[in-house]
């Protein structure tokens, strides 16, 4: 049996260890690391997948971003990611039952941006299971590299225009 927790529930060294067993040394490097620099992940749509005997199978977190637009003013959107399971658990839909779980307490959130859902991944994926599209992020800038077809959004409040994605709501320093 695996339960779904808030992540604020979980011992954060744990959630650490598991995004570099399926992410490598190297993902703070990650241009989604660079977008969301200085913010908090948002606690209502951040959760761990718990096994019965108390350890971490998968976590999913969310972030405060905004689109600042080119022309002017700023879209909140919520940036998805990382979604991270063991690696010797992969394929057993634990990420997608993290996701499901995400967009469930999304939807109808009066969290700023929880009806503006974007991520970099993989469009195969995110598309046919959750409906993540590049159909409006075309003139999106992120801080780093990234594959214009992997930056994907979703739900009724995605700005379509150009702009630059970052982080919305920063940390006390």
């Amino acid at each position: 049996m695996i339960a779904l927790l808030p992540l604020e529930t979980v011992d954060p060294q744990a959630v650490e260890t598991l995004l570099d067993r399926a992410f490598g040394p190297g993902r703070r490097a990650r241009t989604a690391y660079k977008v969301r620099l200085g913010t908090s992940a948002i606690p209502e749509l951040s959760f761990a997948a718990v096994a019965e005997d108390g350890s971490l199978l998968g976590s999913i977190q969310c972030w405060p971003v905004s689109l600042e637009c080119d022309g002017g003013g700023a879209v909140p959107m919520v940036m998805v990611g990382p979604v991270a399971v063991q690696p010797d658990r992969q394929q057993g839909g634990i990420g997608r039952m993290l996701m499901e779980r995400m967009l469930e307490a999304a939807q109808g959130s009066p969290l700023p941006g929880a009806d503006s859902l974007m991520l970099i991944g993989d469009p195969e994926y995110y598309g046919r299971f959750f409906d993540f599209t590049a159909e409006k992020t075309g003139g999106w800038r992120l801080p780093g590299p990234f594959e214009s077809r992997r930056l994907l959004a979703r739900g009724a409040g995605v700005p379509a225009g150009p702009g630059m994605v970052g982080a919305r709501l920063r940390r006390a320093a």
